[in-house]
């Protein structure tokens, strides 16, 4: 199983990209999960035609994966500007390639809510692009900077369990999708 995952932080200390780098850990063998860079994307115009090369490589990863895994931080209670930009760059036609694709959000922040509004934005969003949204478990990992070491190791064994939950329920969740 091939899984894409797109952190919503440009950080380089990225708690959300350190989240994503957990999970590749933790994911059993058969399963891969590559990280991709929203950075070089261009921001999203209709009139851009046609697309770019850094948008026809970001389309064609998500076409050929699976299932996505997003990672958002929280900005201003909502999602990042640059996650939505690579959302509207994946719902255009032709055939936008995250429609029918299975995804689970989770999503790190140093707060105490752990992106619990961005991560109900991003929600609605994916629906609205005919996204398979796992309902549940949803990962909430907050006071990220007791979490994470300074080198971006997930340390905190409890926060490691409860993502190692929620990828078993995500790969069941895309299983019983793709038997559908």
């Amino acid at each position: 199983m091939k899984i894409l995952g797109i952190s919503g932080s440009l950080r380089k200390g990225s708690y959300n990209t350190a989240a994503l780098r957990a999970a590749q850990e933790l994911l059993p063998q058969g399963v891969t999960l590559e990280i991709f860079d929203l950075a070089p994307l261009p921001l999203y115009s209709e009139d851009i035609d046609p697309f770019p090369p850094e948008v026809k490589a970001f389309r064609e990863r998500i076409a050929q994966s699976d299932a996505l895994l997003i990672a958002t931080p929280e900005y201003n209670h909502s999602i990042p500007g640059v996650l939505k930009n690579a959302l509207d760059w994946a719902s255009c036609a032709p055939e936008p390639p995250c429609a029918n694709k299975p995804v689970a959000i989770l999503g790190a922040s140093i707060g105490r809510f752990g992106t619990l509004r961005a991560q109900l934005h991003l929600r609605e969003i994916c629906a609205a692009l005919d996204m398979l949204v796992l309902p549940k478990p949803e990962l909430f990992i907050s006071y990220a900077r007791t979490k994470f070491d300074a080198q971006g190791r997930l340390t905190d064994a409890e926060t490691r369990e409860r993502l190692r939950e929620f990828l078993e329920a995500f790969l069941a969740w895309v299983r019983r999708l793709s038997l559908a």
